[in-house]
């Protein structure tokens, strides 16, 4: 398997041999690789109706995709956080420029979707857009938004999390209502971030092939005043092999540890001395064979308002906090950068070709890789991760977890 990496690594070296150096990305960059920069004419705008983060949607829309430009290769809106992740239907129109759901399709009350959209421009180059949007509420409910999905199978790092779309006054009968237990059994405990947010998790990883239930017996409990919960469900998931992979920020490193036993180790470029990466446990929450990251929406924006960079086609893009950082594949970077140098805003960068190869170090990874499974970050710059940013609640010695419980 490490022959074959090294060969993979050498193969991905030639194909960006002749790319310009550039450092990062969503939280992670710096610069536009070759034909992205100003007046190069190559993106098309695509547009999500609703906007990104909407909240209180009516449950019949409107839902729309369109492209100025171009032609939509594909357009998924899923509901998100339910059972099964339902598909919501609908069609690309005849000329590629827009996406509709199927006529008399309604949305669910109370649910979260999200809409992952992928482009082709007039020469047949991708360029990748994601968004989320709640739909209403009925009037004096609240529900939580929960992770894992129901039926998942996840890394041993997973963590049970609930946001909840409105503040809760009385956190100890929400808790005493959300019931984790798991077989072989463990000691789970819950923890708030502040009063919209309950996370939970073991005093350690899970071990592999254990199976996790979610009691939610929301339904009629008072979570603040004249505000009643709505949800009696149960979700299941079960959890994979162990995958803990080692950033070594000093080292330029990534050791993949698969079930104890070392899988591979492969040279990464981290953040750079002025944009370095958290140090940390941080866990997998999203993955994106293809996604769009713009500096501009994490911070990182040029005196006109633009975005330090922005790159249309991250190929094997991993989140692993809610910040905007990533573990991804990066095919601007010449090949002497990863394994030597930090030149990133803060992401983790594996080496991969433009469009994304399962050959390259980036897609090796990916392939690999669970919602759920843990990257730690050691010896960078930078502070330990916050334990709410992302899944980061395994920066918390177990004492500290348990004493954010409402029920302690």
């Amino acid at each position: 398997m490490r022959d074959a990496l090294k060969r993979a690594v050498r193969r991905a070296g030639l194909a960006l041999a002749g790319a310009g150096l550039v450092a990062g990305l969503v939280g992670c960059t710096g610069g536009a690789p070759d034909g992205g920069g100003k007046g190069s004419g190559r993106d098309e705008v695509i547009r999500v109706t609703p906007e990104d983060g909407a909240k209180g949607v009516a449950p019949d829309g409107p839902l729309r995709v369109e492209l100025d430009g171009g032609r939509l290769e594909r357009v998924r809106v899923t509901r998100i956080e339910a059972d099964g992740g339902a598909e919501v239907p609908g069609r690309i129109a005849a000329d590629g420029l827009s996406w509709t759901p199927e006529k008399g399709t309604r949305l669910g009350l109370a649910a979260k979707y999200g809409v992952d959209v992928v482009a082709l421009d007039a020469r047949g180059r991708r360029t990748a857009r994601h968004t989320t949007f709640a739909t209403a509420v009925p009037e004096h409910r609240f529900i939580g938004y929960f992770k894992p999905e129901n039926r998942a199978t996840v890394g041993t790092g997973m963590i049970v999390s609930f946001s909840f779309n409105r503040e809760i006054a009385d956190r100890a009968a929400v808790e005493r209502a959300i019931r984790v237990t798991s077989d072989p059994p463990v000691e789970i405990a819950g923890h708030w971030f502040g009063r919209d947010r309950l996370d939970f998790r073991p005093e350690r990883y899970w071990k592999p092939g254990t199976r996790v239930t979610v009691d939610m017996r929301l339904r009629d409990v008072a979570g603040a005043p004249g505000a009643y919960g709505i949800q009696q469900k149960r979700v299941v998931f079960t959890v994979g092999r162990s995958q803990v992979s080692t950033v070594d920020a000093a080292a330029h490193t990534m050791r993949v540890v698969r079930d104890g036993k070392l899988l591979a180790e492969v040279p990464v470029t981290a953040g750079a001395d002025k944009t370095p990466t958290y140090n940390g446990r941080m866990v997998v929450t999203e993955m994106y064979d293809v996604t769009r990251m713009n500096g501009a929406t994490v911070g990182f924006k040029k005196k006109d308002g633009r975005g330090e960079y922005d790159i249309p086609d991250v190929p094997h893009a991993i989140r692993l906090t809610t910040s905007g950082t990533f573990l991804h594949g990066n095919y601007w970077a010449v090949p002497e950068t990863f394994g030597s140098d930090n030149v990133s805003h803060g992401c983790v960068g594996l080496r991969d070709d433009k469009g994304g190869s399962s050959e390259s170090p980036a897609g090796w990874f990916y392939d690999r890789t669970l919602i759920g499974d843990v990257v730690e970050v050691v010896n960078s710059r930078d502070r330990t991760v916050a334990p709410d940013n992302g899944l980061g609640g395994w920066n918390l010695d177990w004492r500290t977890w348990k004493a954010g419980s409402a029920l302690r």
